[in-house]
């Protein structure tokens, strides 16, 4: 009886850490100064228009004439910022032993 050969699979899922920066040890916090939304929110409030505007510019967004505008993209772009160094929950939990026999019965029949 011939021997059973192991077979590897990889899921092709991106597992931590997710960007070039990261790999590198970049925490985020360089780019707007802190990672924590109230900070940044307070920090930016208290920017007089030019400030603001500067402050746009440095993190790559076109300066808007309208304050309120440039206040909701600044907050807009500082989540997508953070979101991209916060981990997933859910990512986290991917433990193959919560898969219920009757999903790996069915999983195993493609072998």
């Amino acid at each position: 009886m011939p021997k059973k050969k192991i077979i590897y699979q990889t899921h092709g899922k991106v597992e931590n850490p997710i960007t070039l920066d990261q790999i590198w040890g970049d925490t985020g916090i360089t780019k707007y100064g802190t990672l924590n939304l109230e900070e940044y929110e307070k920090k930016i409030n208290d920017f007089n228009k030019s400030d603001l505007q500067t402050h746009a510019t440095q993190v790559g967004l076109i300066p808007v004439d309208n304050r309120e505008i440039l206040l909701a993209r600044l907050l807009s772009e500082f989540k997508k910022h953070v979101a991209h160094y916060n981990v997933s929950k859910l990512a986290n939990q991917s433990n193959p032993n919560t898969i219920s026999k009757s999903a790996r019965d069915i999983l195993a029949e493609g072998r």
